[in-house]
């Protein structure tokens, strides 16, 4: 197959969505497909070159200035009089016999799905991030967003959609039924080995910690997943584990957890890394007891199943049934806690410290369900054989 894979996000831009988008293009390559990248341009990368026998094309761009409302985020668009005209050069050129998107509102995946509206090629859309918002007048404009520029543009090409989660699919079904093709239920992929051999030592020197017990947060401090609930659940944690410390590594975009922090007397608790290179996190993950950022309710996401591919026991408010037919077990292969319940938080963070028996069993199971079902190699398979049954058009 000729595959293009279109996303504004593509490294050097960090971020899930853009790494998983390179991992794909990289596999489908390694399968034998023909695979065009297109994306946003990038200081540190040239407008066209190949890696790993992969083209990447990057088109102009302009980066969104930094305001709360895109959390400051390196978020790159393309959108000028010329995308059309560049857009059908480059596809028209490469003959595409199937484009695989990635994020439902940016101007690439709107421009290259009205070009394979026009040519009659089907497209498979994976939506990594729901327009959603804990601030009552951001969701508001997140809703107009939705309703009056993404689903239209939806509408007009019908993609199929890949659904990676229970949330993501009720999410599809309500903002954008009248656009969907099809649905496919793949989870979201991860490289198991990479985030294992860490060397625990190298990040407790680094940070002064000693032997103190690391309850670890990964990911970046976003609304959307804000650390209040782990600062309140701090007092109580730290009466029963009193040199316990919480390591939030990641950039800070919202800094309320610092705030409330303070206000409860645990700020010296708390340790804050900021961005750091993606080779360190195997270090942090090693010298972690626990790992918890996912407590507001929406999802789970590739840093909780990287914690559980390292080893880590997880914490995490999120259903049961996250990945539809893969099942989370509470104190299984993980601890689920409920939504806002600093208590129940604080008393299962306290179990993983002190049980460290029960902590390596669950431990254990979490390694055997990533290996069994969020494997790269298991998720880019299962989107060559959607793509395979696309453009055979049995997909969807």
């Amino acid at each position: 197959m000729k595959i293009a894979v279109v996303n504004n996000f593509y490294p050097p831009r960090v971020g899930g969505s853009a790494h998983l988008s390179e991992s794909l293009a990289k596999g489908y390559a390694a399968a034998g497909h023909e695979v065009l990248v297109i994306t946003a341009a990038h200081a540190e990368a040239p407008s066209d070159h190949e890696v790993d026998g992969v083209r990447i094309v990057r088109f102009p761009a302009f980066r969104m200035p930094e305001t709360r409302l895109a959390v400051n985020f390196d978020i790159a668009f393309t959108s000028r009089p010329s995308l059309p005209r560049r857009m059908k050069k480059v596809l028209d050129e490469f003959k595409p016999d199937v484009i695989h998107q990635h994020g439902q509102f940016f101007d690439l995946t709107w421009a290259s799905g009205l070009w394979a509206r026009k040519n009659n090629v089907p497209t498979l859309l994976s939506v990594h991030t729901r327009l959603q918002s804990p601030s009552r007048l951001y969701q508001a404009v997140f809703n107009l967003l939705d309703r009056f520029m993404v689903a239209p543009f939806m509408r007009r090409y019908k993609p199929t959609y890949v659904v990676m989660d229970v949330h993501m699919q009720e999410y599809i079904e309500k903002k954008y039924k009248r656009s969907i093709t099809g649905m496919v239920p793949i989870p979201v992929g991860v490289d198991p080995e990479w985030v294992r051999g860490g060397d625990p030592v190298l990040m407790r020197d680094k940070h002064e910690l000693g032997d103190a017990p690391i309850i670890l947060s990964t990911g970046h401090v976003i609304p959307l997943r804000d650390r209040l609930g782990l600062v309140e659940a701090l007092p109580e944690v730290l009466r029963e584990v009193p040199d316990a410390k919480l390591v939030v590594v990641g950039g800070i975009y919202f800094d309320a957890f610092l705030h409330r922090a303070r206000e409860l007397g645990v700020e010296k608790a708390v340790v804050t890394t900021g961005a750091v290179p993606k080779a360190d996190i195997p270090h942090y993950l090693a010298a972690a007891n626990v790992e918890c950022h996912e407590l507001q309710g929406y999802g789970f996401g590739t840093a909780s199943l990287e914690s559980m591919a390292a080893g880590v026991p997880v914490v995490a408010a999120v259903r049961e049934d996250n990945f539809l037919d893969i099942k989370l077990v509470d104190r299984g292969n993980v601890h689920l806690v409920d939504t806002h319940a600093p208590d129940q938080l604080a008393e299962r963070l306290i179990e993983t410290i002190k049980d460290p028996a029960e902590s390596r069993d669950i431990a254990e199971a979490a390694v055997k369900l990533v290996n069994e079902n969020f494997a790269m190699s298991a998720v880019i398979a299962k989107h060559i054989e959607t793509l395979q049954g696309l453009v055979s058009g049995t997909a969807g």
